[in-house]
């Protein structure tokens, strides 16, 4: 297991997914599931930084391990409590100006991983939690 924990600031995604990016190649997972899960983790940090903390000061912890055949990615925070399992799916058949704001990360996130689980932590945060066989073609 690794772990990470960075100030909630935009410019820290790029150690974000640095940091996904190691931690996963250390586990030996597959390179479509690296690329898949550091974008489904920037996607989460960038909604738990621009929607949650909504500029007040904030971290975020992230973990990578492996449960057997699962690359496995915790993101926890103290932002106010959200959800994003009961956000509804985008209606992808309307035009972009028809659509309401907001919604494709969370939808591109599902789309990346094989399940995408919340949970309030003890101490009353966030704990996100993202799974994905850790298979892929070949690794990295």
């Amino acid at each position: 297991m690794a772990s990470i924990r960075v100030l909630a600031e935009l410019p820290n995604l790029a150690v974000i997914r640095r940091f996904v990016e190691d931690a996963a190649t250390a586990l030996k997972a597959g390179c479509s599931t690296i690329d898949d899960m550091i974008q489904a983790v920037d996607e989460s940090a960038t909604n738990i930084i621009v929607h949650g903390y909504r500029a007040l000061p904030g971290h975020i912890e992230i973990e990578v391990t492996q449960e057997g055949d699962m690359l496995l990615v915790r993101l926890r925070d103290q932002a106010p409590l959200f959800d994003p399992t009961r956000a509804p799916p985008p209606d992808m058949t309307l035009p972009l100006e028809g659509r309401r704001f907001g919604g494709l990360g969370i939808h591109l996130t599902r789309q990346l991983t094989d399940s995408v689980t919340w949970r309030m932590t003890s101490e009353g945060g966030n704990e996100l939690t993202l799974r994905k066989k850790a298979k892929g073609e070949t690794n990295k």
